[in-house]
């Protein structure tokens, strides 16, 4: 079996974070391909153990802008028939849902900070519970969401994106939200989200205290459910 795990990686700072550990604590080699560096097609997409597509600062839905994204979408889809492990965050769960055939639109506001789940009954019943809001609060950096796909399953809600995480199958989960953040690997994100955390009034100064605040409670809750999960789709040898 090929132990290895792609992970599609937009900007270098949003890469897998505590997650990675999970993997190498299994001994699981990691690929990253770089969009835009790497030329996309270049991967088999059902030839690594795990795909995760990971989150950037790009529209899901901005084909005609990005190039990337038609034949990302491609492989995605390839990956879910194949019935193989699929994880999404952010943008990825945002192309995951598109890939499944969900409508993506403008988020009502923009989400971009700190705010607990609240799961559901099937989220509570999943790996995700961990990552209840009762345990550790959630960063949250998205200005877009979608709708639940066809045969989906809600895992978790925040009061401003009621589909934060969903399952499809056994083998596919989207995560809009960013569990994988680490606290000691914060600063590139602010230093590379500067302009939007200022469109916003967002203090740098505040997101960065209240990550030094959730952020180590956050890591631990995520690479419990990380390490649950790849236990349900792909167990250890």
């Amino acid at each position: 079996m090929n132990r290895e795990v792609l992970a599609i990686r937009h900007v270098h700072f949003e890469d897998l974070g505590s997650l990675e550990l999970v993997l190498g604590e299994r001994g699981r080699p990691v690929r990253y391909l770089d969009v835009g560096v790497a030329r996309i097609e270049a991967p088999n997409p059902v030839s690594a153990s795990l795909m995760v597509v990971l989150g950037g600062p790009i529209s899901a839905t901005d084909d005609a802008l990005y190039p990337t994204l038609a034949p990302l979408l491609a492989m995605i889809e390839k990956r879910i028939a194949a019935g193989l492990p699929t994880l999404g965050i952010c943008l990825g769960a945002q192309l995951i849902a598109r890939a499944l055939g969900a409508r993506l639109y403008p988020a009502a506001q923009a989400e971009l900070g700190w705010t607990p789940l609240t799961l559901t009954d099937a989220g509570r019943a999943s790996p995700l519970r961990h990552l209840d809001g009762e345990h550790t609060s959630m960063l949250h950096w998205h200005g877009e969401t979608f709708e639940l796909p066809a045969g989906a399953t809600r895992l978790a809600s925040t009061p401003a994106c009621e589909n934060q995480a969903f399952a499809w199958g056994k083998h596919v989960l989207g995560l809009q939200c960013h569990p994988e953040i680490r606290t000691d690997r914060f600063e590139p994100w602010l230093i590379g989200n500067a302009s939007e955390l200022a469109g916003h009034g967002i203090d740098a100064r505040a997101l960065r205290a209240d990550t030094a605040q959730h952020g180590p409670a956050l890591e631990a809750a995520a690479r419990r459910m990380f390490d649950e999960w790849l236990d349900s789709v792909e167990p250890k040898a």
